[in-house]
């Protein structure tokens, strides 16, 4: 019996029964029914939390490309496989069938060979959401070249920290961006960047705004002009089960982002099957995931799980404001969408521009609508039900990682009944566990704690790139034996999950994890500023946005504050990128401290909060009186 696509209930309970009796058996089930091996696994898996060390299908060989594309050729050859909406709504979209797709995949994956890439290089991707995106990602893959995705709004510093880390050998960009009204010059951030990293061979630049850029003598070239020399066939590598596929990096709440390394096997086998289950695909659906390729999301479900069910994906190059805030449902309409997974922030922006640009729309195509990024709240769950799906189409609230690769806790749509702001069960396979502070697992309903998973998944993570103490410190050293999430979450009385957010230094703003250590880095760079702590306060639309607690030296006092928070603003933009920029800074004349120093961003947080009536004992601080004045000039 195939436990291929779940279409009950009662069929979930089975399923999950089966995969947490036997989870080997179940995956090895999964992985040889539905998938192209070029030679079978010797052990379907082996682990170790206390190393940590995790393998799976060890011994088996593939190539995850030949899966995505080749072996569709003969029976959806001629289907769309990338639907390409550019940010321009009078431009025609592009439909690229699979034939297409894997002749486009192969020059390019010739051309990176041209430039002397080879099986295990390090590729660095920073483009914008065009078709380019998706097929570098995928020549990478072909000839085992390891592609680590850069999100195209990070600023240059961000870039070339990540470039460094992964020590990637090539650059692939464009000459820019087109972002609604504006266009953003990504050929000048990659120079930048590339004063700082040595290692770069080459960079390939793609022309999309057709801007006048500097190009530089034998290392940079044109892309069209390479693709237009590779052969349009490439043999794929042959790829062992373990051999890293990509990193991708996610802010630490301490110091450098984290490189977190996905291997081949684990992470083909889950995310193609939590995208068949998660978003009930059928054959001639066409499903839209509004993420950015630069995340984890557009990694799994706008690329490989997809593309693997030999599924039709919509890539969108545009923003949801652009040329209005109906621009959304007017690209549902216009391809009869049947799935679209979207961030809860982006629902709560459209919320606030009423009904009338979603009721000039034909949404009827709509089976499944998905969230992902952060937790839904109450009131987005409830128009996003009633105005989009009509109370027709079921919500999956999606939780998971790009540590875990694949989604993890969510309903099953037209199986599991749903309940707003709950993820509700744990997919197939994945056993959670609820800790308190002390270590002990918490194994009844209707409690909370911090979330952990006890069992290895397929596309869980490896490690950190070059830095595998770091990964066993952040993920299996606060509970023992077990994967920590980083997350709170609550188990309810039918045992539903709700996540109820980070409960380390990460902040969650627009979908997006943002790490407080490097944002105040950057600030305590300017020359007026002492300290600085960050902090989330909640925002109608963001979820949460940034509220800066900043002390000056003596010096900054006398300066224009307007302008200062400027400076700061900017300073973030330069070292971060935008998505990182303050909303509020509230300068201060000290931070809340501990006796031994540490800032309690706790009392911060509070007051960020407007709950400073909440405090509680504040008497042991180093200097309390600090606490009043924060209170006193909150904005």
């Amino acid at each position: 019996m195939s436990n291929y696509h779940i279409k009950s209930f009662e069929e979930y309970f089975q399923v999950y029964r089966k995969s947490i009796e036997n989870p080997e058996g179940f995956w090895e089930e999964i992985a040889e029914e539905h998938f192209t091996w070029r030679k079978k696994w010797n052990n379907v898996l082996s682990w170790d939390f206390t190393k940590p060390e995790v393998k799976w299908f060890e011994g088996a060989q593939l190539n995850i490309t030949e899966n995505c594309l080749d072996r569709h050729l003969s029976t959806r050859g001629d289907k769309t496989a990338i639907l390409f909406e550019p940010n321009d709504p009078n431009a025609p979209a592009e439909h690229i069938t699979y034939k297409q797709l894997h002749e486009r995949v192969c020059k390019f994956a010739n051309a990176l060979k041209s430039k002397g890439i080879q099986k295990g290089d390090r590729v660095c991707i920073y483009l914008p959401m065009i078709p380019e995106l998706a097929v570098s990602v995928l020549a990478c893959a072909r000839i085992g070249a390891v592609h680590s995705v850069v999100f195209a709004g990070f600023s240059a510093t961000a870039l070339s920290t990540r470039i460094n880390d992964c020590d990637a050998k090539m650059v692939i960009t464009s000459d820019g961006s087109y972002r609604g009204t504006k266009t953003i010059d990504l050929k000048g951030i990659v120079d930048e960047a590339l004063e700082d990293c040595p290692g770069v061979d080459s960079v390939l630049v793609a022309k999309r705004i057709n801007s006048g850029i500097q190009m530089k003598e034998g290392r940079d070239y044109w892309l069209q002009s390479l693709l237009d020399d590779a052969y349009g066939d490439c043999t794929i590598e042959i790829m062992n089960a373990e051999d890293p596929l990509f990193i991708l990096y996610t802010s630490g709440s301490t110091g450098m982002p984290k490189g977190m390394l996905h291997t081949t096997a684990g992470y083909m086998v889950y995310s193609a099957y939590t995208f068949k289950n998660v978003f009930d695909y059928r054959e001639n659906d066409v499903y839209w995931c509004t993420a950015d390729i630069g995340w984890i999301t557009g990694h799994s479900y706008i690329v490989y799980g997809p593309l693997v069910n030999g599924a039709t994906t919509v890539m969108f190059e545009g923003v949801p404001s652009y040329p209005d805030f109906g621009r959304f449902w007017k690209i549902v309409e216009k391809h009869k969408i049947t799935q679209f997974y979207t961030a809860p922030t982006a629902i709560r922006a459209l919320a606030k521009h009423g009904t009338k640009l979603v009721e000039k729309h034909d949404l009827s195509s709509l089976k499944v609508l998905g969230t992902v990024g952060e937790p839904i709240n109450e009131e987005a769950w409830h128009w996003y039900n009633e105005n989009i799906g009509k109370k027709k189409s079921p919500i999956v609230d999606t939780w998971w990682q790009t540590e875990t690769g694949g989604i993890m806790i969510t309903p099953i749509p037209f199986s599991t009944p749903t309940k707003p702001t709950y993820a509700t069960l744990p997919f197939i396979g994945i056993q959670p566990a609820l800790m308190d502070e002390n270590g002990n697992e918490l194994n009844d309903n209707q409690v909370d704690g911090r979330l952990c998973i006890k069992y290895p998944w397929p596309s869980m993570a490896r490690t950190i790139w070059g830095n595998h103490q770091r990964y066993k410190d952040t993920y299996f050293s606060a509970f023992e034996n077990m994967y920590f999430t980083g997350d709170g979450a609550l188990r309810d009385e039918v045992g539903y999950y709700r996540i109820t957010g980070r409960v380390d230094d990460v902040i969650i703003v627009s979908g997006h994890n943002l790490g407080t250590a490097p944002i105040e880095d950057a600030i305590n760079e300017h020359q007026a500023v002492a300290e600085s702590a960050i902090v989330g306060f909640p925002h109608d639309v963001k979820g949460n946005a940034l509220y800066g607690y900043v002390t000056l030296k003596d010096s900054g006092e006398s300066r224009d504050q307007d302008n200062l928070r400027k400076e700061i603003n900017q300073l973030i933009t330069d070292r971060i990128g935008p998505i990182a920029k303050l909303d509020k800074i509230q300068f201060t004349n000290g931070l809340p401290k501990t006796r031994s120093g540490k800032i309690m961003r706790r009392i911060l947080r509070k007051i960020a909060f407007n709950e400073a009536d909440q405090l509680g004992d504040i008497s042991t601080l180093l200097n309390p009186e600090v606490v009043d004045e924060i209170i006193t000039n909150v904005i």
